[in-house]
């Protein structure tokens, strides 16, 4: 064990009271003693994620949130609409952040946990706004040299999704893919790796400077859902691609309908013959997260070989195997500062997560504005 080490560190807890509040606050709690095979890691960085903020803000109207205690000791509270969803969470105060990267300051007594002392690491499992962290020696990714914690603080959620996407894409016979919400980080991980990989990608973004961001990458296919040609230049690049596989990010509105639409439309301008069920190939839309929090809207034109459903990392992981997981990571700890490079737009320490210049930014999920946790910051 590493001597000098603090007896408590600073977590962020997020609680949602019986009365309709949320409750964000930093907690002094023990630091942990690693078990055998576990290693304890200074937590230097750990980016907020949009898988983060349904644990951290849930549905409160952040809009109304006020702020109290002190500079060093802020507390968040916020009117939360209470929902049959949130009741197994009522009146628990719950550690927050998906991922993260630091220093092993303190390891179990086992080969494994030992030889990662003094190693920069990346890893994943929750309760990660906070100084310190245990975590089993397995689940820690050894940065390669020269790498930083800021390097890997986002080596696990996006690098991941981006392989279990295009993963997915092989296992269910797809050749092709179309992506939306494509500037993200997430996003731009994923048009790098399908250039490596030679997969065919469509974009799809909102903005004309994300339109720029992509094709400054090497983008053949970007489209921007806002422009008037947008449905006509998605079945063409649809078309083009051959693409059967859609990941949807923004989840409410007409866009995954639009997409399936789009297939169909690409895949009957080359069909043999008329039928009056549609199309014979089969289309596949993945929803995987709630950038638009609006009904999911469906205009059935494209026949009866089709299929929309959720997606998410965790579950792909627990079918994916131990081979394919460790296949995976290895390929993100050599290609963590080229494929799965991460950009952020502004770095708080946990006290100025609390802050309303920090958190009325990042709870709108913006495209492109990604903040990074750095809890060992004042």
């Amino acid at each position: 064990m590493t001597a000098e080490l603090p007896d408590t560190a600073l977590e962020l807890r997020s609680l949602v009271t019986s009365a309709g509040t949320l409750e964000l606050s930093l907690h002094e709690v023990d630091v942990p003693k690693p078990q055998d095979n576990e290693v304890l890691v200074r937590i230097e960085a750990s980016p907020i994620n949009p898988s983060d903020l349904g644990l951290l803000v849930a549905s409160a109207d952040m809009t109304k949130a006020k702020v109290t205690g002190t500079k060093d000791r802020p507390v968040v509270t916020a009117p939360i609409e209470l929902s049959p969803a949130l009741q197994t969470r009522l009146d628990q105060s719950l550690p927050v952040g998906n991922e993260g990267a630091g220093t092993v300051v303190a390891a179990g007594k086992s080969d494994k946990a030992q030889g990662l002392l003094g190693k920069t690491v990346g890893i994943a499992g929750g309760a990660m706004y906070s100084q310190y962290r245990a975590v089993d020696a397995n689940m820690a990714l050894v940065l390669p040299d020269g790498a930083t914690a800021r390097d890997g603080a986002s080596s696990f959620v996006n690098p991941l999704t981006a392989l279990g996407m295009t993963e997915t894409m092989r296992r269910e016979g797809h050749s092709a893919l179309v992506h939306t919400a494509a500037a993200s980080n997430l996003g731009q991980m994923l048009v790098k790796l399908c250039q490596e990989d030679g997969i065919p990608l469509v974009n799809i973004v909102r903005k004309p400077e994300q339109e720029d961001i992509l094709k400054k990458l090497g983008a053949t296919h970007v489209l921007n859902s806002t422009s008037p040609t947008f449905k006509h230049d998605l079945v063409n690049a649809i078309a083009t691609t051959k693409a059967t596989l859609a990941f949807d990010a923004t989840g409410g509105g007409t866009l995954a309908s639009d997409i399936l639409n789009a297939m169909e439309e690409a895949a009957s301008a080359t069909a043999a013959e008329y039928s009056r069920y549609g199309s014979s190939v089969h289309k596949q839309v993945y929803i995987y997260g709630s950038l638009d929090t609006s009904p999911t809207v469906l205009t059935r034109n494209f026949g009866l070989a089709w299929g929309i459903g959720g997606w998410l990392l965790t579950p792909f992981l627990a079918t994916a195997g131990v081979e394919t997981i460790g296949k995976l990571r290895a390929r993100v700890a050599a290609e963590l500062t080229t494929t799965f490079a991460s950009n952020y737009t502004r770095e708080v320490s946990l006290a100025g997560m609390l802050q309303p210049e920090a958190f009325t930014e990042y709870v709108k999920r913006a495209t492109g504005e990604k903040f990074l946790v750095t809890p060992q910051d004042d």
